[in-house]
C-alpha cells in the first residue's frame, strides 16, 4: 500500500481534489462565472482528462512495460465510474448539487482523451529510449 502511495502521489491528490470540488466546494456568491456555453461540461472534461493524464504519467514513470488491462482499469474505467458515483452522490445525497448524465459523458470524454495522451507519451518515451 505504501508503494502505491509513493508511485502515484499526484494522482491521489488529483482524485481527492475532484471529490472535494464535486461534492463540498461551492464558489462564493460574489464570484461571477463567465458566460461560456457548457462551462460546467468543459470543467468536467478538464478535471477528468487532467487527472487521467496524471495517472498515465505516473504509471509510465514507474513501470518499464505497459499493462493494458491495468491501465484500462485504473486510468480509464475507474475514474469514469468514479464520475458516475459522484453524479449519483450529487443527485441523491446533496441539496446544493445536481447530478447530470452529460457531466458523466464529459468525464468519460476527458478520460478517453487522456488515454490518447498517455499512449502518445508512451510512444515518445519509447522512441527516445531507442535513439539513445
Amino acid at each position: 500500500m505504501i508503494r502505491f502511495f509513493k508511485k502515484y502521489p499526484l494522482s491521489l491528490v488529483c482524485l481527492a481534489l475532484v471529490w472535494y470540488l464535486s461534492i463540498w466546494f461551492l464558489p462564493p456568491d460574489y464570484i461571477e462565472l463567465p458566460s461560456i456555453n457548457f462551462l460546467d461540461k468543459w470543467t468536467h472534461f478538464v478535471m477528468y482528462g487532467g487527472t487521467c493524464s496524471v495517472i498515465w504519467f505516473e504509471y509510465l514513470r514507474s513501470h518499464q512495460s505497459l499493462n493494458k488491462q491495468k491501465l484500462f482499469l485504473w486510468a480509464w474505467l475507474a475514474p469514469t465510474l468514479m464520475g458516475g458515483v459522484i453524479e449519483l452522490v450529487q443527485a441523491y445525497c446533496t441539496t446544493n448539487r445536481s447530478g447530470e448524465w452529460l457531466d458523466l459523458a464529459a468525464d468519460a470524454v476527458g478520460c478517453t482523451l487522456a488515454v490518447g495522451v498517455g499512449l502518445l507519451l508512451r510512444r515518445i518515451i519509447k522512441c527516445k529510449k531507442e535513439t539513445m
